[in-house]
């Protein structure tokens, strides 16, 4: 505890640290309060308070803003729609590809097409949220007039999330996009453990049920972090104008980290999302047909065997594709050769990228099955008698997500911590620069 004490004085000892930690928490603050703005005309009393399925999914990342018919009741997800599709198009479309490697002049044209990239899905979603999810009783002005004020509303917005993670992430600590999805989730967990606490009370099944969360997070937490470290030999080279002044550098020894998860958690968000397909289709036949009918009733329910096993073989084709598509080998041995750099025993060119597709091969396996094991865990919680609110903190998408950024976010803050100490040592004198060079 003394030591937690005094780690959070020295972290609100560093002027810009306690600056950006206050920007990101002010900022988080004022997106939360806009989630409980209701849109004008809408009489919240009259909406549903239950959503599932992919919808459900959407409403657990935006902290509820989806079922109150909230200004940010899209939140910051068509602008995450966008940044896929502009990511897919920058592994396929040559013009995307140039700009990927036109550098900083190159990203910001690809900021500017995934911005107006996002007013459009915001466009196309917010009419669809706004027919679909808000019923008729519910509106009480015209509906002529609530229909264009409120497409207006729901675009202006998202786009103020959208500055609003991008303030965090140049004002604040950490990425600001993924903090205000995780701040989003993690407003559901005090609700979420008192109807627990109210359900089971303080007994040994609720500790058990603690103890049992507590590992989940550990076990990610440990399997988010795991990389493979390929070993790298950097080339000897002789430095210096000639004669007896040269010097010959010895060749550095480095690795290559490549992540166990590197897919990190978007095969679930791509799973989930296909998996209301087969009941939405099968409702079609659902009154000819049993087969029809099964498929309905099963792929409606999320603790049912076909769902989760449809679900996990999903996360584990899309953990393949999209490490594939994130992780080139051939890049890789092109930018060692470039480099002077090789793999201790293997070829340069060819056999490095082989080299590396292979190990990827070999570490994604493992990968896929974590993810679809983690995917499927509240479904078992549930079937546990852990009650569904609750159940969602067991795994999922939620979990990898708060994992990923609460981890992102203290690695910003220990290399603040770290800069401070070094800097320290530097005004007291205890790290003196070598002045004598060995000559060969």
């Amino acid at each position: 505890m003394n030591k937690f004490v005094k780690t959070l004085k020295n972290i609100f000892s560093i002027e810009e640290l306690r600056d950006r930690i206050i920007y990101t928490l002010g900022f988080l603050a004022i997106f939360r309060l806009g989630s409980y703005i209701v849109l004008p005309g809408v009489d919240p009393s009259a909406l549903s308070d239950s959503s599932g399925g992919l919808l459900g999914m959407l409403n657990i990342f935006l902290g509820g803003a989806f079922t109150r018919a909230s200004i940010f009741a899209l939140g910051i997800m068509p602008y995450i729609s966008a940044s896929i599709v502009i990511q897919l198009l920058g592994m396929a479309v040559p013009y995307f590809q140039r700009l990927q490697k036109e550098g900083e002049s190159g990203r910001k044209r690809m900021n500017q097409i995934t911005r107006v990239l996002t007013i459009v899905i915001t466009l196309a979603q917010g009419s669809g949220y706004l027919y679909s999810t808000i019923p008729n009783e519910a509106i009480v002005i015209s509906q002529s007039l609530f229909y264009p004020a409120s497409m207006i509303i729901l675009t202006a917005g998202t786009v103020f999330c959208m500055w609003l993670g991008e303030k965090i992430t140049e004002k604040g600590i950490g990425n600001g996009i993924s903090m205000l999805i995780m701040i989003g989730i993690i407003s559901g967990f005090p609700t979420a453990i008192v109807q627990e606490f109210q359900t089971q009370g303080f007994s040994i099944i609720l500790v058990v049920e603690l103890v049992a969360l507590f590992f989940i997070v550990m076990g990610v937490v440990l399997l988010n972090a795991a990389v493979r470290k390929v070993p790298v030999q950097y080339a000897r080279q002789v430095v210096g104008a000639g004669g007896k002044k040269r010097t010959l550098a010895t060749g550095q020894r480095s690795y290559i980290p490549l992540k166990v998860n590197a897919a990190n958690v978007m095969p679930i968000i791509f799973a989930q999302s296909l998996m209301f397909l087969p009941s939405l289709i099968a409702g079609v036949w659902a009154d000819d047909s049993d087969a029809a009918r099964w498929v309905m009733q099963n792929f409606s329910d999320y603790t049912s065997f076909a769902y989760n096993f449809t679900f996990g073989m999903l996360i584990l084709i899309f953990t393949y594709f999209y490490t594939a598509i994130t992780i080139n080998p051939d890049q890789m041995a092109e930018d060692l050769k470039r480099n002077n750099a090789f793999v201790p025993n293997v070829k340069p060119g060819e056999e490095t990228s082989s080299f590396v597709s292979w190990i990827l091969d070999r570490i994604t396996l493992p990968s896929a099955i974590y993810l679809a094991v983690v995917a499927i865990l509240p479904a078992f919680a549930s079937m546990l008698g852990v009650s569904s609110a609750f159940s969602r903190f067991y795994g999922g998408t939620s979990l990898i997500i708060m994992v990923g950024v609460i981890l992102d976010t203290l690695q910003q803050i220990e290399s603040y911590l770290l800069m401070q100490n070094y800097d320290s040592m530097m005004k007291s004198g205890n790290i003196k620069g070598r002045q004598n060079v060995a000559t060969v």
